[in-house]
């Protein structure tokens, strides 16, 4: 196998970034890694490495919100495979990212040396799941979310996130440097594409693609 020049992990969880580069590095020695805490910096590392080969993304990085990242990279970059690396293992949150484009889903409980298998599986053009797994079909409510989302542009995906953590128009103009008057034009077009009314409404129809609360406590 040609050994892969990027691959971006975006975990909020030291160790185990740790334990996995320090199987994964040696060997893929001539890989470059970067790592991403939250998604602000993810989105710095696409935007800067729009040419990486993979990203190991965990679905409870911060600021996430469930499958909504996993739904916009693949959007935005769709030239770089996603690989899922979760502490949720449930087969219906497998099912879900598969469904929005994930290239394979290796749950945390995963040896090592088998996500190493799964990276080299992934590259090769091919789908990793965990051998357990059995495909189960998404609601169709959720796939049309998930379109939906999709169809935002990366500024506006950026927008709803800020106004999923309830974030005021003043405040997230002051974050992104623009007008209000330019924000509430993005919400307007966000509220369009998302076929709600207001702020709140958007919030709720993205919360369709929280995890399940059977997974978050699960962790």
């Amino acid at each position: 196998m040609i050994q892969p020049e990027k691959i971006i992990i975006a975990d909020d969880h030291p160790l185990f970034r740790q334990a996995l580069l320090g199987t994964l590095k040696p060997k893929l020695s001539y890989t470059s890694w970067l790592e991403a805490q939250t998604i602000a910096e993810l989105e710095a590392l696409l935007e800067a490495h729009n040419e990486s080969d993979l990203l190991l993304l965990d679905l409870n990085i911060p600021g996430a919100h469930g499958f909504n990242t996993l739904i916009h990279v693949r959007n935005h970059f769709p030239q770089i495979p996603v690989v899922i690396v979760s502490a949720h293992e449930d087969h219906d949150t497998i099912s879900k990212a598969m469904g929005y484009g994930a290239a394979g889903f290796v749950p945390k409980s995963t040896p090592v040396d088998d996500i190493y298998n799964a990276i080299v599986t992934i590259l090769s053009g091919s789908v990793w799941l965990p051998a357990s797994f059995q495909q189960m079909q998404d609601s169709g409510e959720e796939c049309d979310i998930a379109e939906r989302v999709a169809s935002l542009t990366q500024q506006q995906y950026r927008i709803l996130m800020m106004f999923a953590q309830g974030m005021l128009n003043k405040q997230i103009a002051y974050d992104l440097n623009v007008s209000e008057a330019t924000i509430k034009a993005h919400a307007t077009a966000i509220f369009r594409k998302l076929n709600v009314r207001n702020r709140t409404q958007a919030v709720i129809a993205i919360s369709q693609l929280d995890l399940s609360e059977a997974g978050f406590n699960a962790q």
